[in-house]
């Protein structure tokens, strides 16, 4: 059992997989002669995992956890019974059979809190797990059901980690749902807390606060943060998202090719994510065959799953492909789909985005006065959430529509002055601007202090809000 303790300890806190395989073979020498003893059913728990989350095979992992899960049953132990169950229910998730997977979970995760299992540490990893699971499919009412139920827990046991772990996980369902602030409170929060107490955990936290930075539009700081966690699937995936957002889908594209190899055929659900930035990114690429076969695999996925939300993400995925192909009244209708369905699931900046794509398609359709209301939906409910650069995009696609004489609305900026904002609305800093022009620090920070003045604002966060307002981005 130390040998096993000892691989969990090594992976946990260190983040030392090499080690922890070590010590995992030294345990599976050990009990060779012990295969009906509870530590033989925590070996196959942690081999399970080693082959869902390293090796990306889901077959194997859920073979090895139903094992666990009745050898568990047949000694009586409820830890190895129901970890068992709970990776068992995962990693059939992750394989494209949601239904049952999400069965296990269920049973799992309820004798978890509800007392059954005397490892604590095993709870968090079952708690956790259904979360998890909940996340990939994007089933996100079902996942803030379990993470009350598991916040309760935590509360009433005290335990720091596990409740830091899940809090991170609770924040992909806060920013699902548009509550930014909090979401931002939870990761901020988790991340220290992880940091302290399990450094090597801290990565999942750091990236998703990355993803919150990307989708406000602080590009830099979200960066920064996909830096710290680079080896996180959610910072790789960020990566990519941003090279779009810098116009470079060929960069994009490789980065999505590559995590899509590493990740393999047989890890269903987990390829979602990289299959809708890999539809955007070969159709900007004019590669219609790849963006193709991205939205084919997508659909496959959402199909098995089940969930509402992917397969607003196919209709979405669907009109992209049509519009790279010419055909903007289909691509309306598919982007019109996406708004619906997303707005269903309650996920504000997702329904803005395909507000956004919708905007284009009809104003190709030449449907302008429909797409100008679809623009000022997106506008208002991107302005509540804090995403100032798709509010800038949905502002400028506005004024696109506007008659010609209506457009231009004098500005009390200088074209430097307005030069330099639209750099501080995407996140830089004075010395990265000073950069970027080719200015001094000085000269900089006399620029932004002299339009803060002008516009009779306090704060750079001000300046760029008022800009986005006013149409001048």
């Amino acid at each position: 059992r130390v040998a096993i303790w000892l691989a969990w300890d090594y992976l946990a806190f260190r983040g030392d997989f090499a080690v922890a395989s070590g010590w995992l073979d030294r345990a599976r020498r050990l009990l060779i002669p012990h295969e009906t003893a509870a530590e033989y059913g925590w070996l196959l728990i942690r081999e399970s995992e080693f082959a869902l989350f390293r090796g990306h095979d889901p077959a194997a992992a859920s073979d090895g956890a139903r094992r666990a899960a009745k050898l568990g049953r047949d000694i009586g132990d409820r830890g190895v019974e129901f970890t068992g169950l709970a990776l068992e229910g995962l990693s059939l998730v992750s394989g494209g059979d949601v239904a049952a997977g999400m069965r296990c979970l269920d049973e799992a995760t309820v004798a978890a809190t509800a007392g059954e299992m005397k490892e604590l540490h095993a709870v968090g990893l079952v708690c956790c797990w259904q979360i998890f699971a909940c996340e990939r499919v994007r089933d996100f009412d079902r996942a803030a059901q379990w993470c009350a139920r598991v916040q309760e827990f935590t509360k009433r046991w005290g335990l720091r980690p596990l409740s830091a772990v899940c809090r991170a996980q609770y924040a992909g369902v806060l920013v699902w749902r548009g509550e930014w602030d909090n979401a931002e409170g939870e990761l901020t929060a988790a991340a220290r807390e992880l940091e302290q107490t399990r450094p090597a955990m801290a990565g999942p936290a750091v990236a998703r606060l990355g993803d919150l930075r990307l989708k406000q539009g602080r590009f830099v700081e979200a960066e920064l943060l996909f830096e710290r966690s680079a080896a996180q699937p959610i910072s790789r995936l960020g990566r990519a998202a941003l090279a779009l957002e810098r116009d470079d889908p060929d960069d994009a594209a490789k980065l999505l090719d590559q995590f899509l190899d590493d990740l393999g055929t047989g890890d269903t659900t987990a390829r979602a994510g990289a299959l809708e930035l890999a539809i955007r990114a070969h159709s900007s690429r004019g590669d219609s065959v790849a963006a193709q076969r991205a939205l084919d695999e997508l659909q496959q996925i959402a199909t098995a799953c089940g969930a509402g939300p992917l397969t607003a993400s196919v209709m979405n995925g669907q009109g992209i492909v049509m519009r790279q192909r010419g055909d903007l009244a289909g691509a309306a209708h598919c982007f019109e789909k996406a708004v619906d369905m997303y707005e269903q699931t309650g996920a504000p900046f997702e329904t803005a985005r395909a507000r956004l794509e919708l905007v284009g398609a009809l104003a190709g359709s030449d449907r302008a006065a429909v797409a100008a209301r679809e623009a000022r939906n997106a506008i208002e409910s991107l302005h509540a959430l804090g995403a100032t650069h798709e509010e800038a995009r949905a502002r400028r696609l506005l004024r696109d529509l506007s008659p010609p004489t209506d457009r231009h609305r004098a500005s009390p900026l200088t074209e430097r002055q307005l030069e330099i904002l639209k750099l501080v609305a995407l996140g830089l800093s004075n010395p990265d601007i000073a950069k970027q022009l080719r200015l001094s620090d000085h000269t900089v920070k006399r620029h932004v202090a002299n339009l803060l003045t002008t516009l009779g604002l306090t704060s750079r966060a001000a300046a760029v809000a008022y800009a986005a307002r006013e149409g001048l981005l």
